[in-house]
């Protein structure tokens, strides 16, 4: 009897340690990655949630915050990763805060523009008689026009998170320009194209911090306006950044982070799949995953 005891007091123990180790090992492999809603980072953030589970079979948590937030998190070591960091402009200002505490995996999307965008569509038929392009409802062409026609605007540049480099750009176009009869409108994303969405089927007139690649220009013709003063900069690119220490902590966590990088067409067709009524995010991250095997397999590489 004591010696049937024996054994079953030892098989407890040897399981409540294998359960100890499993539990622990997958502590180790919960990747968490911080990401910001908007269309581009919910598509790239979703999609490497996607490799990383279905190919590594590693958990990854993602964490919606605003852009101030996500650079502090991965900085401190809160989070692990984040593959929406603007630069060198947009988020230029949380790089040099937090540079010291990050390693820089390099860009995973190039081409990316900021700016303020109008809408550049006509107020009839797209083309007149003979083919030609009818002359957009929007006339103006400059960032320098906007104060002219402040009253057409209502007076509003239509933004977005307060705390988005995009809006920082823009309360400096104001200044820089004398925008004296404009004012910049916080908000989201969401509402911001909702806005951009009534405007266009009423044609009004509307003015939105912008930015590229985004679905609304899949959707609708859109125009940036000129900003001769450079106060958005020029091309971007979106880096991925991940915490001091996680090479050595997740090697091939790491490795899938430093391979990622897609083009502006591949994320294009992401966002416009999220976009449908009932979309989840994860599943369009699958499905494109099932199109493009030899993309998906460039980011497992050694």
């Amino acid at each position: 009897m004591i010696k049937k005891m024996t054994i079953v007091a030892v098989a407890l123990m040897l399981a409540g340690a294998a359960c100890f180790v499993t539990a622990a090992q997958s502590q180790e492999k919960v990747v968490r990655i911080a990401y910001v809603d908007w269309s581009t980072e919910v598509a790239s953030a979703h999609m490497v949630q996607a490799v990383l589970q279905e190919k590594l079979g590693v958990t990854c948590v993602l964490t919606e915050m605003s852009a101030d937030e996500m650079w502090s998190s991965v900085a401190s070591g809160e989070q692990d990763a984040m593959v929406a960091a603007w630069l060198p402009s947009t988020h230029g200002h949380y790089y040099e805060e937090h540079s010291q505490n990050l390693e820089d995996l390099g860009a995973n999307l190039h081409g990316t523009r900021t700016g303020l965008v109008v809408p550049d569509v006509s107020p009839g038929r797209q083309t007149g008689g003979r083919g030609m392009r009818n002359r957009p409802y929007i006339t103006i062409e400059s960032i320098e026009e906007l104060d002219e026609h402040a009253e057409k605007f209502d007076g509003r540049i239509v933004g977005i998170d307060p705390e988005a480099g995009i809006m920082s750009q823009a309360e400096e176009a104001i200044e820089v320009y004398g925008l004296e009869n404009m004012r910049l409108i916080e908000g989201s994303e969401a509402a911001m194209t909702a806005e951009l969405e009534r405007a266009i089927k009423r044609k009004d007139w509307i003015v939105v911090t912008g930015w590229s690649p985004h679905w609304v220009f899949g959707r609708w013709t859109m125009r940036f306006l000129e900003d001769p003063e450079g106060v958005f900069g020029g091309q971007e690119a979106i880096h991925t950044m991940v915490r001091t220490g996680l090479k050595e902590d997740m090697p091939q966590v790491h490795q899938v982070l430093d391979n990622f990088e897609w083009t502006a067409e591949e994320m294009d067709q992401v966002m416009l799949w999220n976009q449908m009524e009932g979309a989840d995010p994860y599943r369009s991250a699958l499905r494109w995953m099932r199109y493009h095997p030899e993309r998906v397999e460039s980011w497992l590489s050694r």
